[in-house]
């Protein structure tokens, strides 16, 4: 998936706005009765990461609602593809179409406005109507959780991080990753490497092996093979995985932030059905007690007592903990978070620094 030009867009003053956690309900939507959602995939529905993290949720959805929902795989982030497919599905009755993409947002937009009886939801998009919702995951609060599993298991107190590339909404999984750690051993540090792509197995190969070789014995992703979590079992240390529970490609992945998409999908089909659906401006942005996210944890190398802690964590942000909690500082001594605050969504999506202990790029 491109996120490349995500950056940019959400580093406007309008767009930072874009996933407040607070939106005013929009219009009611009309019942479309008997829903008919169907799927469009930017990648392969077997790519073993975002793409079939969200088939996974439409065959759950097939289950749970007792309905067959299309799909169309690999469908390029263009509106000359884009467009045709959902064109197809809705000429064949569908009245919900569901994307997966941040290219997908402008085309959707349109097709919102041309088809006002149908609702588009898109994961990773950035577009929202009376007709049209965004949604994407506080995925800062899975790899706090992830963390603290590398932070129990490491031995030389070093841990690595693959990602893709050095923006918000991957700088905060690299800074929560560490925090994570540090909750369980204080004396934690990490060294991350950006490859510069969303899924080029070659690179994460080369970056995983520098960070072994440099000592890090617990590796942490950000990107969308399982390459990572293959190295770290060939080289014999730890590993956490991203999108799904990648240990079913590595004995080495013991904790996993995963999507859930069919938690947030299932009630909102149920809404569109019954016209209970309700537009937000700015976008869904879920923790994990409002689905989309979780963790697939722990492997067996963790401890109960290590695996207790993790999970007391989770409740602890399910009862409304922060992750980026004051006071905090980043790397270079500055003050990001003041005593007593909490980081707020536009500075989430903003975030360009790190925090004490990482290092690399």
């Amino acid at each position: 998936m491109d996120f490349k030009r995500f950056a940019p867009r959400l580093a406007s003053a309008g767009a930072l706005a874009l996933f407040a956690a607070i939106a005013p309900a929009a219009a009611d939507f009309a019942a479309v009765g008997n829903p008919k959602p169907a799927v469009i995939l930017f990648g392969p529905a077997n790519d073993g990461g975002w793409s079939q993290a969200i088939d996974e949720a439409r065959q759950k959805l097939e289950g749970d609602l007792g309905l067959k929902i299309p799909q169309a795989a690999e469908v390029p982030e263009a509106a000359t593809a884009i467009r045709p497919a959902a064109e197809l599905f809705i000429e064949r009755g569908a009245n919900i179409v569901i994307g997966s993409a941040f290219g997908y947002s402008d085309t959707f937009a349109t097709l919102a406005e041309q088809f006002p009886e149908v609702v588009f939801i898109n994961p990773a998009g950035t577009t929202n109507g009376k007709n049209l919702k965004s949604v994407y995951g506080r995925t800062y609060e899975t790899h706090y959780l992830c963390g603290m599993v590398a932070g129990g298991l490491t031995k030389s107190n070093k841990i690595g991080f693959v990602a893709a590339n050095p923006f918000g909404l991957v700088n905060w999984t690299v800074n929560a990753y560490l925090l994570g750690a540090r909750q369980v051993n204080p004396n934690v540090e990490l060294s991350v490497v950006f490859t510069g792509a969303w899924g080029d197995p070659v690179k994460e190969r080369a970056a995983a092996e520098a960070l072994i070789e440099q000592g890090a014995d617990v590796l942490g992703q950000h990107v969308d093979t399982p390459t990572v979590q293959i190295v770290a079992a060939e080289k014999g240390v730890y590993g956490t995985g991203h999108h799904r529970d990648l240990s079913e490609f590595s004995s080495a992945t013991q904790c996993s932030s995963v999507w859930t998409w069919e938690r947030f999908l299932k009630p909102e089909i149920e809404k569109i059905a019954a016209g209970t659906f309700e537009a937000a401006p700015y976008g869904a942005f879920l923790s994990i007690g409002e689905g989309a996210i979780d963790v697939a944890c722990c492997g067996p190398a963790v401890s109960e007592e290590l695996k207790a802690k993790v999970m007391a964590e989770r409740e602890a942000i399910l009862a409304g903990k922060q992750i980026f909690a004051g006071p905090l500082a980043d790397r270079d001594g500055k003050e990001r978070v003041a005593a007593g605050a909490s980081l707020g969504d536009a500075d989430l999506w903003a975030m360009d620094w790190y925090v004490a202990g990482v290092s690399g790029q």
